[in-house]
């Protein structure tokens, strides 16, 4: 089924507009949350901080993988089957290229083809990165604020036994397989919070780590200089991707193994120490509550796992009841 804007979509009776809310968000598990708080919150309570170091280019365009799986969904456009991708895809333009030798690992609808073309034209007439997804986001009638982490290049490199790998030519020409070592954000040095970033931090109320992989959808957001300060002293709350051991899409719970760190919500909880205030882990995972509160942690355990929209509203309406709940 597709999710389109006009679905309609009950709020909890315990839910009153607000409070400010920041979301960092990366993959179809953070984009599955963001949509869920967009039903709550109106667009001025909520801004969404997206992931660009998968960002790559391909064919000559720029890609942005995280940043249109956040921008398509919040807009209905989402492939539902994938979660990435656009609805009622075509593969024209994509089949003949390959057809004429060029490089098929990263497929290319034509629906989100036009996209990349046209971000790409706008990239090289000098217009940056969050201005192009502020236009974006208004042709999809995406009414909620979205920010790229940053306007300026990053490239998530992960680390692999033979040296290292793009994080696109790890994630789907290798489909993972690589063992992993470790990860660098080449460019970050220079990377500057996107216009927009810091202002909505600094008057957030709370900010929520969306269930987005923390190595390589999160960790890339915080990296960039000014944001993980920004964040102290604020409520920051974090919502495991990690289910039973497991991930619902994606790598992360292959990465922490690979890394000599079992997987597991406590696991998640652990690689934020220091920044979190408050944890949210999945119901199968409950018996990890005590030993994540010991990291000095307030704890929600709910059911995080959104295969429905009414799951992304209620988990996006049990994030915010917590946020509001008395310390």
């Amino acid at each position: 089924m597709t999710l389109t804007k006009s679905d309609t979509v009950h709020r909890p009776p315990s839910i009153v507009y607000g409070p400010r809310i920041v979301a960092l968000a990366g993959g179809v598990g953070g984009a599955k949350l963001a949509h869920g708080l967009a039903q709550l919150l109106p667009p001025e309570d909520l801004t969404i901080v997206v992931n660009t170091g998968d960002d790559f280019e391909h064919y000559g365009l720029t890609i942005c993988p995280d940043l249109d799986t956040v921008c398509y969904t919040l807009a209905g456009l989402a492939n539902p089957v994938t979660g990435w991708g656009r609805v009622d895809e075509s593969w024209q333009v994509f089949e003949n290229a390959r057809c004429l030798g060029g490089p098929d690992w990263f497929s290319l609808g034509d629906r989100d083809l036009g996209t990349h073309l046209e971000r790409t034209r706008r990239l090289k007439d000098g217009q940056p990165l969050s201005q192009v997804t502020r236009d974006f986001c208004k042709a999809w009638g995406v009414e909620h604020t979205v920010l790229p982490m940053t306007d300026q290049p990053v490239r998530t490199m992960v680390g692999v036994e033979t040296g290292e790998l793009a994080f696109q030519e790890y994630f789907v020409h290798q489909r993972c397989e690589p063992k992993v070592t470790g990860f660098r954000f080449d460019g970050v040095e220079s990377a500057r919070p996107a216009p927009g970033v810091v202002e909505a931090i600094e008057t957030a109320e709370a900010v929520v780590i969306c269930p987005s992989n923390p190595w390589v959808s999160i960790d890339p957001i915080l990296a960039v200089a000014g944001i993980r300060s920004r964040l102290e002293g604020k409520p920051v709350l974090a919502v495991s991707p990690i289910i039973g051991g497991k991930t619902v899409k994606g790598p992360a719970a292959k990465m922490y193994s690979e890394l000599g760190i079992h997987p597991s919500a406590f696991s998640v909880a652990r690689h934020y120490r220091g920044l979190l205030t408050g944890f949210v882990l999945d119901g199968v995972d409950a018996a990890q509550e005590r030993a994540i509160q010991n990291l000095n942690l307030r704890t929600l355990v709910a059911d995080t796992l959104m295969n429905h929209l009414t799951d992304r509203v209620r988990l996006a309406g049990d994030v915010l009841n917590f946020i509001r709940r008395p310390l």
